[in-house]
């Protein structure tokens, strides 16, 4: 893991996990970067999930040689195997200073500049701090991409009652101890609303803009993610129906 130098802690933490996204990087990383006048302390952390392509390598060029300055303060963490977003998104949550978590995809479909109304939404919100998910009510995917994810937010929200209309939406903003208290397994990440609720986080839910992937491809095709996504959601009824939290406690 990085060592990382003394300094200010940071209210953010963005985490961004990525993998064979060494293409995208550079866009990705000065739309950060840009978004970054608009917040307060913020640090950057990216995850790669065990890459074959140049990714780590750009990363840490982007921190070395960059002459953007905010980019010389970049964390990179690396896995030395592809262990799934969830995971990656694990590593850096964990390493994470900040108070408040944003997330984000690397493959510049997600646009950074839509984080500081998602961290005024969550600090402006009265009682339990939040978790808010930025929605893609207009999403710049092929038509048999879009339907496939209509479908499963469809059948999540009809089984789960999370309220969330795009639970998968790679755009989160989050206390970051809320995330960490969860149980961990691969696929977490598209079952937040559902989970984190069962803790009392309540949800608000924000539309964003959704890009067309700048360069590469889907890690997934339609049929993985179905499978994946039915055997996910009955382990997250398991869960759920597993909790039991009491309501406050004494010590006498």
């Amino acid at each position: 893991m990085e060592n990382i130098s003394a300094g200010p802690v940071p209210v953010l933490s963005i985490v961004v996990a990525v993998l064979n996204e060494a293409e995208n990087l550079p866009s990705v990383c000065r739309e950060i970067s840009q978004a970054l006048s608009q917040l307060p302390e913020t640090e950057i952390i990216f995850v790669d999930d065990g890459s074959n392509d140049a990714t780590a390598d750009v990363l840490r060029q982007i921190r070395e040689e960059s002459d953007i300055g905010s980019m010389r303060q970049l964390r990179v963490l690396s896995h030395d195997r592809r262990c799934g977003k969830s995971s990656a998104l694990k590593t850096g949550i964990a390493a994470a200073r900040g108070r408040w978590i944003a997330t984000l995809d690397g493959d510049g479909q997600d646009d950074p500049a839509e984080i500081p109304a998602l961290l005024d939404l969550a600090v402006s919100a009265k009682g339990r701090p939040p978790l808010v998910v930025g929605t893609r009510p207009r999403r710049n995917d092929r038509l048999s991409r879009r339907i496939a994810t209509r479908f499963a937010n469809g059948l999540r929200q009809r089984i789960l009652q999370d309220r969330c209309p795009d639970t998968g939406a790679p755009m989160k903003l989050f206390q970051r101890e809320d995330f960490l208290a969860l149980p961990q397994f691969e696929g977490l990440h598209r079952f937040l609303p559902a989970l984190m609720s069962v803790y009392g986080v309540p949800l608000l839910c924000r539309p964003v803009r959704h890009r067309s992937r700048l360069h590469g491809q889907s890690k997934y095709t339609n049929f993985g993610r179905a499978v994946v996504g039915v055997r996910d959601l009955l382990g997250v009824i398991w869960l759920r129906n597993r909790t039991r939290l009491p309501g406050n406690v004494k010590e006498w």
